[in-house]
């Protein structure tokens, strides 16, 4: 990739964040959920198919460290971690590149704790910044991430009594905490996710083989 070909990619960090979250300014957390949640959640080729052309590039620039100086800014920070944790989970869906980049994404995610720049982002969007902590196989990293999601739902909850967000929120949100349970519940059980077994050619035990058959096993 050329300089400009990088310049040109690292100017689009607002474009990620749009594409992502939409308009964030004058909606709700569960307004913007129930219009993004088929992108966010849903297995969509037609999606994949998009996010792979509009932003393979930018993918591999920021697997690459070539678009670092976003991390000047929490935003831009943010638009890192979707181009790490989320983006090539679309790009290269039921392939072990979905995972290649998880542990940058980690990585971005604690940066952006530790700063304490999460506390910069709305609401839904440290939804995602901290997803990475969900998508670990490190039971430590699982509590960190149960730990986050139970704190923001918290102080969405206080908002929601405050009139400061809309009451659907408060629901939205400890969903999001029912999700990270089952994250920390199945890496507590098993130290790894047994739906990636097969995708990244790992031996499945007969007690994750049974478990694969129980629904919400996988994600």
């Amino acid at each position: 990739m050329t300089r400009a070909q990088s310049n040109h990619i690292a100017a689009d960090a607002a474009a990620v964040l749009h594409f992502w979250f939409g308009d964030t300014a004058t909606r709700s957390a569960s307004e913007v959920a129930a219009q993004q949640s088929p992108l966010w959640w849903s297995k969509n080729a037609r999606a994949d198919a998009e996010i792979r052309r509009r932003f393979a590039a930018t993918v591999a620039a920021a697997g690459a460290g070539e678009l670092d100086h976003w991390g000047e800014s929490a935003r831009g920070l943010l638009a890192l971690i979707i181009c790490t944790d989320q983006f090539p989970r679309n790009i290269f869906r039921d392939d072990r590149q979905a995972f290649a980049y998880d542990a940058r994404a980690l990585e971005l995610a604690s940066q952006c704790v530790g700063r304490g720049w999460a506390e910069r982002l709305r609401p839904i969007e440290r939804v995602f910044a901290y997803l990475p902590f969900e998508h670990s196989e490190e039971l430590s990293v699982q509590r960190r991430s149960l730990a986050l999601y139970e704190s923001l739902a918290v102080r969405v909850g206080e908002a929601a009594e405050a009139n400061q967000a809309a009451p659907a929120d408060r629901k939205l949100f400890n969903d999001y905490v029912g999700f990270a349970r089952r994250h920390h519940d199945i890496i507590a059980r098993f130290g790894r996710f047994p739906h990636r077994n097969q995708i990244l050619g790992r031996d499945t035990t007969a007690a994750e083989r049974v478990f694969l058959t129980q629904p919400n096993s996988s994600f």
